[in-house]
């Protein structure tokens, strides 16, 4: 199944059936629990899949947030939730993709077949499973982050002088008015506000691929390959990366350290609506 793309329609995960292990990675910022809203309710054989366990190694100011986890550690994981290097994986969450992103984006790059639900749990009609499903553990090799996936805080303070560097916050913590997590407001010189959330149509739905290309186009970005994307922690970059492979633009670069690694250190900030203002 290695054609499956980065987001599927809920007829075509009815259609795939148990050929595919469906992961529920639903995240709250407020701190609610994920869990507890995936033992409320789930799509049937879904298995939960924790942001800040499974997604993430050890937060700090040094590296941010959600840093990328180690090879070992996140293959660990990968088999204690029953998903060897070769299964198909949907993922959703109830917020749009937004965290959701973060697992079908590194399974991608890693090359295993991945897609996340358009939609997310509201698209599921069908009835919805309580409890916990129970996987089995299964043997899942490291395989490391290739190099040409990612960029580090010197790479992101370099790249708007040979590509384009998109921030996917709300457009009010690009531009300063607030910040609700991180140690300093603002956003990366040279960067532009790409807010993950204009992919999305008002249904919650994903623009289709043309109405994407127009909106990267607006941004500069023809070729993907071109693009860096951050956000807070890394995580909800990664649904602007979707985007544009989506789209039929190529794949981008994620700077995993984000605005929680970058705001920590002594680099600038910019504040205001602009990406030098």
């Amino acid at each position: 199944m290695t054609h499956l793309g980065p987001i599927i329609h809920v007829a075509d995960l009815e259609q795939l059936g148990d050929t595919v292990v469906v992961c529920d990675v639903r995240w709250y910022l407020d701190g609610r629990s994920g869990r507890d809203a995936y033992r409320a309710g789930h799509i049937p054989g879904a298995v939960f899949v924790d942001l800040d366990a499974h997604l993430a190694g050890p937060p700090s100011a040094a590296v941010g947030r959600h840093p990328l986890p180690d090879p070992t550690d996140f293959a660990d994981a990968l088999g204690g939730l029953g998903i060897r290097p070769d299964d198909p994986v949907v993922a959703y969450d109830d917020v749009g993709g937004m965290v959701a992103g973060r697992l079908v984006w590194m399974l991608r790059i890693l090359g295993q077949p991945a897609a996340l639900l358009d939609g997310g749990l509201d698209a599921w009609a069908g009835p919805l499973a309580t409890g916990e499903t129970k996987p089995t553990p299964v043997d899942c090799p490291a395989r490391s982050w290739p190099d040409s996936a990612l960029v580090d805080i010197d790479q992101a303070a370099d790249w708007v002088d040979r590509g384009i560097l998109l921030d996917a916050r709300g457009v009010e913590r690009y531009r300063g008015d607030t910040e609700p997590v991180d140690s300093r407001a603002g956003h990366i010189p040279g960067a532009l506000s790409a807010p993950f959330a204009d992919n999305l149509s008002v249904d919650g739905r994903f623009r289709n691929a043309d109405q994407l290309r127009k909106r990267y186009a607006t941004l500069g970005v023809a070729d993907a390959g071109e693009a860096v994307v951050y956000c807070g922690s890394g995580v909800s970059a990664c649904h602007d990366l979707l985007a544009m492979e989506h789209a039929g633009l190529g794949r981008g670069r994620l700077y995993p350290g984000s605005w929680s690694q970058w705001s920590a250190s002594d680099r600038p900030a910019i504040v205001g609506p602009g990406p030098q203002t």
